[in-house]
């Protein structure tokens, strides 16, 4: 079976799992469940199709899809934005894809610095494909207690380092949506190597984020709360919001944002000045 339609099949059966019949709207089949979630029958049943061609889905025997299919079992499976766009990328015809596009360096989006030069006063950071960082502000580091250079990977500190889980209060929400995001990442382009070599490096050093990437959750980031135990300014609490350009999919710049007249507000320019910070630092083009 090739990879891509095994990891299509994987994440059909993990998502028909977590959906009971009633969930589906139908009575569920008589016999005895091994587990709650739908079978592949009653999963046929609610998406409109037929038992066996569900079953070639699943085991991977069926060479192509049609959109129809997919939306029908988008819609039985109950599936969110990010999960249906999931699907189709798991789906897409191995031919349409590019051989192997992303070994090269990126390059800053001028456009992305140019706005985060704007934002000396939060942290901020631009990150590109793997999470790799690509340019972050003077802030960033001074908050999370890592350099954090570029060239650095941030999934990997964020996943692996004791640092990160010490510094973030909620790591555990924070680190699960990471990997979700990762495996939607390898969805899109399943032809990365480097991609590949890095979920198995964070697979194999840590016990839970191979848990949660056995889960099939999967992410795209855009917001999300961040609460930092800072052992200078004490608790700090961001949004993190994530903006990225129609032209490049592959680049975000990531802002940790702040309620005015917080606590937090207040705490950034004495920690910016404690740390002795210029307003900015980037990464120039490679």
């Amino acid at each position: 079976m090739p990879a891509d339609r095994s990891a299509l099949g994987a994440f059909l059966r993990s998502r028909r799992d977590r959906l009971t019949p009633a969930q589906a709207g139908i009575d569920p089949f008589p016999g005895p469940r091994r587990v709650p979630g739908l079978r592949k029958e009653e999963l046929a049943v609610v998406a409109g199709l037929s038992p066996d061609h569900y079953s070639r889905i699943e085991q991977g025997r069926q060479a192509t899809l049609s959109v129809d299919v997919l939306e029908a079992l988008a819609r039985a499976l109950r599936l969110d934005d990010v999960e249906r766009q999931h699907l189709h990328d798991l789906a897409a015809p191995v031919g349409r894809r590019p051989a192997d596009p992303w070994e090269a360096p990126q390059r800053p989006d001028p456009g992305l610095l140019r706005m985060m030069t704007t934002l000396d006063h939060v942290p901020a950071l631009l990150l590109g494909r793997r999470g790799e960082v690509l340019a972050r502000n003077a802030l960033l580091p001074a908050v999370l207690g890592a350099d954090l250079a570029p060239g650095a990977s941030f999934p990997r500190w964020l996943l692996l380092d004791a640092g990160a889980r010490e510094r973030i209060e909620n790591w555990g929400e924070y680190a699960a949506t990471a990997v979700g995001a990762l495996r939607y990442e390898v969805g899109r382009r399943p032809h990365d190597r480097r991609l590949a070599a890095l979920v198995t490096d964070l697979r194999e050093a840590s016990r839970e984020v191979d848990r949660w990437w056995d889960d099939h959750g999967v992410t795209d980031r855009t917001s999300a709360a961040k609460r930092i135990a800072h052992p200078e300014a004490g608790p700090l609490v961001f949004g993190i919001e994530a903006v990225e350009t129609p032209h490049d999919r592959d680049q975000r710049l990531v802002v940790y944002t702040v309620e005015p007249d917080s606590a937090t507000a207040a705490a950034l320019p004495l920690l910016a000045s404690w740390h002795g910070a210029p307003a900015v630092g980037v990464r120039g083009p490679r």
